[in-house]
């Protein structure tokens, strides 16, 4: 082997290496929230666990970034420790397809749906496909073309290192090489190490594919070094558990000690048998069918033999990583998971519902104190806006962060719709606050509106009320439909409380109500106002990503001017539905 081939062989693994990276992005991208929704699913049930682990690692094509991805998913609070068993067990299995897929360029033969199986014969069509694709697509189709160029460039990595060994067969130095590794603890340390400095196992699987095409690899060359590779890969969930809590780092302990203990089951299996029964399939050949066979028996095998010790292996976790006597708090998001931007975005918007529930149900309790106040209610109000404050800050600072990633056109929509929104989400929680501190004054005066007054008010209550039902619905549906809905009850409301005011002047003037009053119900209904323009702007947000064509400005002139019919048909709904009692 000259230097030329050795150049060859590192420049067929950075191929490999990119093309896995390209693809795996590309896919990620693709299933977009999918694969957050599809985590969310997640039961107690291990076999669903194992499935899910599986479907998303072939979605995705890494269980590096699985685990990562898990890691970062129990740091935030989102997922539960045993609920990550399962997903780590699929993970391994669902890993197993790319070495099926390198197989393929084992393949031989002259019939021409079997050379179109060679990933050289169909590789180049795919490339082209993928090219087409990136330079004329954009959003999903760009995606789909980056997993096809990205899936190509990984064939011809490994085309590139099959090449570059082809002739160490017939080298006396290489079958010296060989002899070494009829030790399989050096194998298994061989394995184990490559891939944790390269941090992928399918990259090391594909090199020991290559080395499997020039026939003179054996089972029992190849089997250490394979179960090896499966240690190797836990490097990355340990780098990425730095600097979490100690759940997330149980993650990669779970991660590590699954593999180490079902290597070792298997070692001493394989070898123990041999030693009192001779296995003649270990001194075989072993072809690259044979190298995807061992990889997928040893994870199947391994998951089955380890699923019933499922709980085991969480207390293990436990007794490595202690717990301090101190409640440990979890971060809102975690920045793993900024490794798949979709999966990032999704997990945002759902921090954001949650951000969203917490105002409106702040609002909901400010009001109640008008009708009977309570101080407790009232300090709760005031700890939960602290909360609110804090996820507004800890969401706008990920997003931020999130937006400098490559982002596709759909992903930066959904980053700048969500910058948009918790702004107005927070200020809503804002003058709920604000509306408690109302209640409160009129409490400590023991002061209270006339009934005429608090009829208008019941009103007004009951139509801010649904334009925030409303605003909260459209956004966590995505529904621009319903999101058009909020302007014209926004500008319902606007009348009733113009009209709540002059009301009140009126009141003032026959000696029924005072100006003490009078202030108080000015800044509730300027309040309400407010929480109702909030509303409005989240709902054109909404609009906005959903319809890249929506002109704000021209939709607004139209609306002044009568000529949006949805508009006049709705407002007038609403108009019917809340009006002021006739009166004072």
């Amino acid at each position: 082997m000259d230097i030329f081939q050795f150049f060859m062989l590192l420049g067929g693994l950075a191929f490999f290496l990119y093309g896995m990276t390209v693809m795996s992005g590309g896919l990620e991208k693709v299933a977009g929230g999918k694969l957050e929704r599809t985590l969310r699913k997640m039961t107690s049930n291990p076999l669903k666990s194992i499935g899910l682990g599986m479907g998303i690692t072939v979605a995705i094509q890494s269980s590096s970034a699985m685990t990562v991805m898990l890691v970062g998913l129990v740091n935030s609070g989102i997922m539960a420790l045993e609920q990550t068993v399962g997903v780590i067990m699929g993970s391994n299995i669902g890993t197993t397809l790319t070495a099926w897929l390198l197989s393929l360029s084992g393949i031989d033969g002259d019939n021409i749906f079997i050379k179109m199986l060679k990933p050289t014969s169909f590789s180049p069509l795919i490339a082209i496909l993928g090219v087409i694709l990136m330079m004329t697509g954009k959003g999903k189709k760009a995606d789909i073309g980056s997993v096809f160029v990205g899936f190509a460039v990984l064939m011809y990595g490994m085309s590139f290192m099959s090449d570059s060994v082809a002739g160490l067969a017939e080298l006396p130095e290489f079958q010296n090489i060989l002899v070494a590794f009829t030790n399989p603890i050096l194998g298994l340390l061989v394995g184990a190490v490559f891939t944790g400095i390269i941090q992928s196992s399918a990259a090391t699987v594909g090199i020991v594919l290559a080395f499997a095409g020039t026939g003179d690899i054996t089972f029992g060359m190849a089997i250490p070094i394979i179960l090896g590779s499966n240690i190797g890969t836990c490097v990355t969930a340990l780098l990425s558990s730095i600097g979490v809590n100690k759940n997330a780092r149980r993650v990669a302990v779970i991660h590590i000690v699954f593999n180490v203990i079902g290597s070792v089951i298997c070692l001493i299996l394989l070898y123990g048998i041999n030693a009192f029964y001779p296995l003649g399939f270990l001194s075989g050949t072993i072809d690259e069918v044979g190298v995807a066979i061992v990889h997928t028996v040893f994870n199947v095998f391994t998951t089955i033999v380890l699923l019933p010790f499922s709980k085991y292996l969480v207390k293990f976790a436990n007794v490595v990583i202690k717990n301090k006597k101190t409640e440990e708090s979890y971060e809102v998001l975690d920045e793993r998971l900024m490794r798949s931007p979709a999966f990032a975005i999704a997990e945002s918007r759902n921090v954001t519902k949650k951000m969203a529930e917490l105002a409106k149900g702040n609002l909901t309790r400010a009001i109640d104190l008008f009708k009977e106040y309570n101080p407790k209610l009232s300090d709760e109000i005031t700890e939960i806006e602290e909360k609110i404050d804090q996820y507004e800050d800890k969401l706008g600072t990920y997003l931020v962060k999130l937006s400098s990633y490559e982002l596709s056109e759909t992903e930066s929509n959904d980053v700048s719709e969500l910058l948009h929104t918790i702004g107005d989400f927070e200020r809503i929680g804002d003058h709920a606050v604000n509306i408690q501190k109302l209640a409160t004054e009129m409490h400590d005066k023991q002061i209270s509106f006339s009934e005429s007054a608090m009829a208008d008010l019941d009103v007004v209550v009951k139509a801010v009320n649904e334009i925030v039902e409303i605003t909260m619905e459209a956004f966590n549906k995505n529904d621009s439909e319903l999101a058009m809905k909020v302007e014209p009850l926004e500008q319902v409301i606007d009348g009733l409380i113009s009209e709540s005011k002059n009301r009140h002047i009126i009141r003032l003037t026959n000696g029924s109500c005072t100006i003490e009053l009078g202030f108080i119900l000015s800044d509730l209904l300027t309040n309400f106002s407010r929480v109702s323009d909030h509303c409005s702007n989240i709902a054109v947000a909404i609009i906005q990503i959903k319809d890249s064509a929506f002109d704000t400005h021209g939709y607004l002139n139209e609306i002044k001017q009568g000529l949006e019919p949805t508009f006049r048909k709705n407002f007038e709904e609403y108009k019917e539905k809340y009006h002021l009692i006739k009166g004072e």
